[in-house]
């Protein structure tokens, strides 16, 4: 699965594919992973708008 496709499913953009095995310890680095990403996003955005205001 291509890099691009995997962000797009952690960020909720595309489906997980059904075909794809799943294990409880899968869904936990699935689950971290989304929300680093999305702490990641947070904190480029953060960062944009200090340095538009000053």
């Amino acid at each position: 699965m291509g890099i691009l496709k995997q962000f797009a499913e952690y960020l909720y953009l595309r489906k997980k594919d059904p075909n794809a095995q799943s294990t409880q310890w899968m869904k936990y680095m699935h689950g971290i992973n989304r929300i680093s990403i999305m702490l990641f996003i947070v904190a480029i955005i953060i960062i944009i708008l200090k340095l538009l205001i000053t």
